[in-house]
């Protein structure tokens, strides 16, 4: 099915090397080889496991919050499987999506790798650009570009593993692309998209443009694969198809294509996951705000001084949690999360659930001593619809996006990361993928 490919990726390299810059690359330097590196014994031992190989497709996920990569690769029934978890080495900014130039933001949102976005010869011992701004961020007004992921764990921006990680993960989609895959998806998202995390960040202004995003998700998650993407009207339109190009800024046409039974089967598991948000805020989960100083690291780095990660300061620190009442007034406990020294490595996440799953899962009940569950559903908008409502499900128009803005613009002069020698060996112990 893949086998035109090998030129294609060859043609890419050709490309990225005429004259690649970016926020987080200041000038290319002499190709080292390493971009030809073979995917390791282990990683292929793990494609046979799920049934995949280094030719198959691939798909990328990251989530912020919890500082995590994953690579998905297409098995033999045409369906994604989780191949590794890779944990984050360094991300910048808040969560909630890239704005501008110069805000030092990872951006979140769905996006398009392709072979000519690979560069072979990074200051950052790998990298490849992850296509923002994608027809969304441009429809909205957003500025910047150049986002990577990349090594040498500093971010002014991207989205920054070690060498050893983004050594492996660009062979993965070198083969990848060799075996013909015209573009990988990424999906960028502010936190994994569970019930306890959506009940969290329920009051957050992104919360509208994380519902459409957890939209892209839940069809992913119900279908193992890739989900089309349309932008219309500002919104992303997931599992929707279209005949001709469609202009992102106006309105949705009315003949874009969907698949029925695919739809049924995400409004399914959105309605359960709707259920579990709002059990969850009847039994008293509290919003939050989580604020950090400059982004943050996966814990399992936690120590790490062979690293020397950007802004070590802000990683000590650590995010603040501040606790907010229902009408989102900070209430007057603030909880300051840990400092990543003390936090125990996080657990490999378990593959999604199907939907038969999910709707069988049973819903926790409240405590007769917390909020009443209907008083629950009147916080999330009243009426015998009101999960719905706060989710935008059943056709109902998408709020404004409503985003956080600083109130003065980071300046773009901030210096770049250290550059790593083409010397620079790569590192150890957490650098390699968790098996799913």
């Amino acid at each position: 099915m893949y086998a035109w490919g090998p030129r294609l990726f060859a043609l890419g390299l050709a490309a990225a090397a005429g004259g690649l810059t970016a926020a987080c690359e200041d000038a290319l330097e002499a190709n080292s080889g390493r971009s030809l590196a073979p995917i390791s014994d282990k990683t292929l031992a793990l494609m046979e496991k799920i049934g995949t190989s280094e030719s198959a497709p691939m798909l990328i996920r990251t989530y912020k919050q919890e500082a995590e990569l994953e690579i998905w690769k297409m098995n033999s029934d045409g369906q994604y499987a989780l191949l590794s978890t890779y944990p984050m080495c360094r991300w910048s900014g808040q969560l909630g999506p890239k704005l501008r130039e110069g805000d030092h933001q990872v951006p979140e949102g769905f996006y398009t790798i392709t072979p000519g976005q690979m560069n072979p010869n990074s200051h950052y011992y790998l990298s490849f650009n992850v296509g923002y701004p994608n027809a969304y961020d441009r429809a909205l007004g957003r500025t910047g570009g150049d986002i990577m992921v990349h090594g040498v764990c500093s971010s002014a921006g991207c989205f920054s593993m070690t060498d050893a990680q983004i050594g492996e993960i660009y062979a993965i989609a070198r083969e990848a692309f060799n075996g013909g895959q015209r573009a990988i998806q990424m999906q960028s998202f502010p936190f994994r998209m569970t019930a306890e995390n959506l009940a969290k960040h329920r009051l957050d202004p992104n919360i509208a443009f994380w519902k459409e995003l957890k939209n892209g998700a839940d069809h992913f998650e119900v279908t193992k694969t890739e989900p089309d993407v349309v932008v219309c009207g500002k919104h992303y339109v997931f599992g929707a198809r279209a005949d001709r190009d469609v202009d992102a800024s106006a309105p949705c046409p009315a003949d874009l294509k969907r698949d029925d039974a695919v739809e049924a089967a995400v409004a399914e598991k959105a309605a359960n996951d709707d259920a579990a948000v709002a059990a969850l805020v009847a039994q008293g989960v509290k919003p939050i705000e989580v604020v950090y100083q400059d982004g943050g690291q996966n814990a399992a780095f936690a120590g790490r001084e062979d690293l020397d990660p950007s802004a070590p300061e802000a990683l000590a620190a650590g995010p603040t949690v501040i606790t907010l009442d229902n009408s989102g007034k900070p209430l007057p406990a603030t909880v300051k999360v840990a400092d990543a020294a003390a936090a125990p490595p996080p657990k490999a996440a378990a593959p999604p659930a199907s939907p038969t799953a999910a709707a069988a899962a049973p819903t926790p009940a409240a405590s007769p001593a917390q909020t009443t569950t209907a008083s629950a559903l009147a916080f999330l908008g009243g009426g015998g619809n009101a999960v719905k409502s706060f989710f935008g499900l059943g056709g109902a128009p998408q709020p404004q996006i409503n985003v956080y803005e600083p109130a003065q613009p980071i300046p773009s002069d901030v210096p770049l990361p250290p550059r790593r020698s083409a010397a620079g060996g790569p590192q150890a112990m957490a650098d390699s993928p968790r098996a799913p």
